[in-house]
Formats: C-alpha cells, sequence, structure tokens
C-alpha cells in the first residue's frame, strides 16, 4: 500500500471508473470528484466487487465551477483529468462541448499547481490527432500530429479535445511548473462495462447487437481496450519519461467489420443480429439523410486509419490488448448486464 494519493476527475465514467480500479489494485489511494455525491455510492457498488473500496473517496466538484476543487486537491500526489463531456451527435452550439472541456480543464490543472501536487495526466483522445487530415494520406498518425482546426469537417467533439489539449500544453509551458504532465490519446474505446451506466463507445456496440444496422460502414477507427488505457493513466503517473509526454492509446486501427467478426465468432447466437457485411457507401449516403449518426460519419467513409505507436510502446512498456478480445469483451458485457 502507497500513501499517495490520486485524484480521478469524473471517477463516475466508464474509462474513470476502470483507471480507478486499476490504481486501487496497485495499492494507490483515489479520490474521485463528481458533480454530486449521490453518484459515489454507485460507483462504490461497481467497484467492490472487483477491488478494496476502503481506500476510495469522494468529493463534490464541477468542471464549470472553482467551488470544490481546493478541496479536491488536498494531500493529492496525481490528478488523472477524466472529466470531460461527450456527446454521439454534433449539437447545435458547438460551445456546450468546448467550453467544459477547455475551462474545466484549465480549473483543475490551476488547483493542482496550487497545491503542489506532482503528476498530472490528461486524458486527451485521438480526436485531438487525426481529424481534417488529407483523406488520401497514406503516411501512419504518431504522436506528433494534431488535428487541423481550420479544415470544415472537424466536429465539436473533436475541436473540444484538440482545444483543451492544446490549452493544459500552453499553460505548462508558459507558467513551467515543477508538476510533471503528460496526456493519453485514445482511440475508440473497447473492452468490458464495470457497470450499467455505459459510454458513447459502447452505444456503438450496443447499436449493432441490437441489430440496427444490417451491415457495417465502411469505417476505420483506432481501438483500445478500456483495460489498457486504465493501466497507461496509471504508467504515466510512474514514468521516468520527462515531463510534457504524449501517449497514443491504441492496439491498432480497425474497420467495423474487424470488430463484429470477433464478436459474432465470442458471443454465437446473442450476437445474431450483429453484421457480417459491409454497407456500400452510396447507402450509407441514403441512410445519412435521415439518421444524424450516420450523417456525422460521412467525411471518413473508406479512409484507413494507420497508426505508428512506436513511441508510446516502448516510452511506457505497453503491450495491447487486440481488437479481437476488446471488441468480444465489451458485447459479452453488454449481454451481461442485460444491454445487449
Amino acid at each position: 500500500m502507497t500513501e499517495k494519493t490520486i485524484l480521478v476527475t469524473g471517477i463516475s465514467g466508464f474509462i474513470a471508473k476502470h483507471c480507478a480500479l486499476d490504481l486501487l489494485q496497485h495499492g494507490y489511494r483515489v479520490r474521485g470528484t463528481v458533480r454530486s455525491l449521490k453518484k459515489a455510492e454507485e460507483v462504490k457498488a461497481t467497484l467492490a466487487p472487483h477491488c478494496d473500496i476502503t481506500q476510495l473517496e469522494f468529493v463534490e466538484a464541477d468542471l464549470m465551477s472553482d467551488k470544490g476543487w481546493d478541496a479536491a486537491m488536498h494531500g493529492i500526489y496525481g490528478v488523472l483529468h477524466l472529466a470531460s463531456p461527450f456527446i454521439l451527435n454534433e449539437p447545435k452550439d458547438p460551445d456546450e462541448l468546448i467550453r467544459p472541456a477547455v475551462d474545466g480543464t484549465l480549473r483543475v490543472l490551476k488547483a493542482a499547481v496550487a497545491a503542489n501536487v506532482q503528476r498530472f495526466v490528461q486524458t486527451s483522445s485521438m480526436a485531438a490527432v487525426m481529424y481534417g487530415h488529407p483523406s488520401d494520406r497514406t503516411t501512419p498518425f504518431t504522436e506528433d500530429d494534431w488535428t487541423q482546426l481550420d479544415h470544415p469537417g472537424v466536429s465539436s467533439y473533436a475541436r473540444s479535445k484538440t482545444l483543451s489539449e492544446r490549452a493544459a500544453r500552453d499553460f505548462m509551458a508558459q507558467h513551467n511548473p515543477t508538476m510533471h504532465y503528460a496526456s493519453i490519446n485514445p482511440g475508440l474505446v473497447l473492452g468490458p462495462l464495470l457497470d450499467r451506466d455505459m459510454g458513447s463507445s459502447a452505444e456503438v456496440i450496443q447499436m449493432f447487437l441490437r441489430g440496427k444496422y444490417p451491415g457495417c460502414a465502411k469505417l476505420s477507427f483506432a481501438v483500445v481496450d478500456v483495460r489498457d488505457v486504465a493501466k497507461m493513466h496509471r504508467l504515466a503517473l510512474e514514468t521516468s519519461e520527462p515531463t510534457g509526454g504524449r501517449y497514443i492509446a491504441a492496439s491498432g486501427a480497425a474497420w467495423f467489420l474487424d470488430m463484429m467478426r470477433p464478436i459474432k465468432a465470442r458471443l454465437g447466437a446473442k450476437a445474431r443480429k450483429v453484421p457480417s457485411f459491409e454497407l456500400p457507401n452510396f447507402l450509407v449516403h441514403l441512410v445519412a439523410l435521415f439518421d444524424p449518426t450516420a450523417r456525422a460519419i460521412l467525411a471518413d467513409l473508406g479512409v484507413e486509419v494507420r497508426l505508428d505507436t512506436e513511441r508510446t510502446r516502448k516510452a511506457l512498456g505497453m503491450e495491447f490488448i487486440g481488437v479481437e478480445e476488446s471488441a468480444p469483451a465489451m458485447a459479452q458485457s453488454l449481454v451481461d448486464l442485460g444491454l445487449g
């Protein structure tokens, strides 16, 4: 048991609960922020079957308010900043996503610096890396790439993640605190759910399990298992690498069909509605006329994602769980929880 206490912001989220679980299993104390303490009991109930929760506590804090953050940082060694809004469909007002993401990140960063916190890990996203680039690009994306915000097709979510990570890095460069900073940039996060409070990636798999679409759109994603994302957050707290590290959380790239095949193979009859073929692009364009979810993906149809994560793998010593395990693990958990 270490005496180090880690603050996990937005602890009730899908990735954040896995981060808390990984930390507790590795002997850390964990303090989680929730917007309402009513959420605390739900998080405890979720984690209790998997670990000792006697080292788990909660504080009330909201990204859009200064209230509570000074108290949240008291006695904290490191922060995992996961709290950030996410919605599948494009909002009418982009600031619904962007302002909480940017302002909230800076609020948490400033509170951490003021409290002499030693380590800060920001959960960014591959959405801050790989959008707004030419669709015919063949060069693999690396930790050096950034989403091009001047491109008209970049979503509000991608803008929110790009701008919040940029804001954090600019803050660190301008103020040069002694606090060690790193970002984790996950792709589409698969792997098992711990409870029925599922994230947006699980909603995507759920749609296929329930047969919403007869076939898969030809879409390519950077994919990662949530257990690896949690592990990477802990390793970024522990690493001897220099401050400023940017770590791509992805086992590789996969088409939707690459995710569906292992789900069908593993779940059998429970995955009977899961598609086994790709839809022609023209059909997806037709569906997009009346389906906003389909509309949001048109620019990425048929565009193959290429990644080079060698730097991250070497820096953190990562060996990733592949999509052949992470996709069916998510689907199985959805079925087990009665959400399939």
